[in-house]
């Protein structure tokens, strides 16, 4: 499965990233022109001038919480459904999708809105093939997202949707798909009822997502004859990154810019390094900029054995909003990020929440070699000015915190 998609796959990576540097002033202006939520956000904003990533960086980050807010604030004042970041309203939109929250997407009427195709086509999913969508079709968009990305390619596809084992494995029988789309654990359920009835699947390929996809569970579904592929998309912003058969991380989408950031701060963060997913998208009907998805991830060196030669992900690591609550107030990650920023000489930090019952004790712990005189009682007192609390600082040498994203740990027991 080294056939590309398309030759954007195998551009030089300096061809790419020109292309996406000079796409970028014309979607903030976009943004900023076609939508109110940017317009306010990004008010005094060059748009021609955000041609790189540094100049990317020094926008802020729209997190998803923030987009709920302000969606359920203007809905609430009778305004836009959308809370003014959609482009497009009632007609343009082909369909309008709710996310838990709720908040709502829309679907524009561009083919493969979500940009599926490429992760399915990575996945060995090719032209008048059949295959069983077991995506949701309501109210979410995972289902739509799917078909549209199939139908791109040429496939045919049975909406199977969510539930009903038995008439899936029926149709499955009596219509033989090659292809399964949907959530891991579903597949697994599938295969298994099926192996107790005595039915054999025709599958060969799968295209997994929504969930955790490990390992043990890719060679399973593999000693059973099914080549299962990971794909990490979200309802906001659509495919993100996908696997390939090298197994090597997820590759990205060409039609997205992405960064990782120090989790709490809009800060990119060195290659390897772990930390939140934040997604520039380039469809011009839902132009969100510096989009925060709460998703913990890194950035690998090199380029795919395939060939593929845009930059890969780890994958997902967990979830970047982190807080904890200490003596009755919460502390959240861009408190933490906003006391290491002051002191830009501090390698990775960590707030670590200790203590049985009402003795909280919080100790902010900082990588530093030599530690110039004064500099902790500056950081207590800048953690007491952010935060409110008191709480104590921990030197530690460079490279000794854990590479995992985390920036607060709250190692107390409640039990």
């Amino acid at each position: 499965m080294s056939e590309f998609y398309d030759a954007l796959e195998a551009r030089d990576p300096q061809l790419r990233e020109a292309a996406l540097m000079a796409a970028l002033p014309r979607q903030v202006a976009q943004a900023q022109a076609q939508t109110a939520a940017f317009a306010e956000l990004l008010a005094g904003v060059d748009a021609g001038a955000v041609n790189s990533r540094p100049a990317l960086a020094r926008l802020p980050v729209t997190r998803k919480s923030e987009l709920l807010a302000r969606q359920q604030a203007v809905r609430a004042a009778g305004g836009d459904a959308f809370g003014g970041f959609s482009a497009i309203g009632w007609g343009a939109a082909r369909r309008v999708f709710q996310s838990p929250g709720a908040i709502y997407e829309p679907e524009g009427a561009k083919p493969d809105y979500w940009r599926a195709a490429r992760a399915l086509h990575a996945a060995g999913f090719r032209a008048g093939e059949l295959a069983h969508n077991s995506f949701s079709y309501h109210l979410t968009p995972a289902g739509s997202m799917m078909e549209g990305g199939a139908h791109a390619l040429g496939c045919s596809v049975f909406p199977g949707g969510v539930g009903n084992t038995e008439l899936q494995l029926q149709a499955m029988a009596e219509l033989r798909p090659s292809g399964y789309i949907g959530t891991p654990s579903f597949l697994k359920i599938l295969v298994e009822k099926a192996a107790e009835a005595g039915q054999a699947l025709s599958l060969r390929k799968a295209m997994v997502s929504g969930e955790a996809f490990p390992t043990a569970l890719r060679d399973w579904l593999l000693e059973r004859g099914i080549a299962g592929y990971q794909c990490y998309a979200t309802a906001d912003l659509g495919l993100i990154a996908y696997e390939t058969s090298a197994r090597e991380g997820l590759v990205l989408d060409e039609g997205v810019i992405v960064e990782i950031v120090r989790p709490g701060t809009g800060d990119p963060v060195a290659e390897g390094e772990v930390g939140e997913v934040v997604v520039t998208t380039l469809n011009p009907d839902y132009p969100l900029i510096r989009f925060g998805t709460g998703d913990l991830s890194a950035l690998m060196p090199g380029q795919c054995p395939t060939g593929r030669t845009n930059a890969r992900i780890k994958g997902w690591m967990g979830r970047a909003d982190q807080s904890a609550k200490v003596r009755g107030m919460f502390v959240h990650a861009g408190q933490v990020g906003e006391v290491l920023k002051r002191f830009p000489m501090l390698g990775r930090g960590r707030l670590v929440v200790e203590g049985e019952l009402a003795q909280d004790r919080m100790s902010l712990q900082v990588e530093l070699g030599a530690v110039p005189e004064g500099l902790a009682d500056l950081l207590v007192s800048a953690l007491r000015d952010v935060t409110k609390l008191r709480g104590e600082v921990q030197f530690v040498p460079p490279g000794s915190l854990p590479n995992d994203g985390r920036v607060i740990e709250d190692r107390r027991r409640f039990d």
